[in-house]
């Protein structure tokens, strides 16, 4: 789980838009650049390399900011 002071100050590295935190999936989702940046051992990896796109699934997902 990443602390939500965290959360607050991150932003995507892409458009410097906000993130939201998948719990399910350990990812923060930027939905302006439609990426999901990997959350690995509770470190953000804000890396566009590193980021998956999103696909019309993982849309649908319960996300939570």
């Amino acid at each position: 789980m990443l602390d939500k002071r965290l959360l607050d100050v991150l932003a995507c590295p892409r458009c410097k838009g906000p993130l939201e935190y998948d719990t399910a999936r350990e990812e923060l989702i930027c939905r302006g650049e439609a990426l999901a940046y990997p959350v690995r051992d509770g470190i953000p990896v804000m890396l566009v390399a590193e980021a998956r796109p999103l696909n019309p699934a993982a849309e649908t997902q319960d996300l939570h900011p």
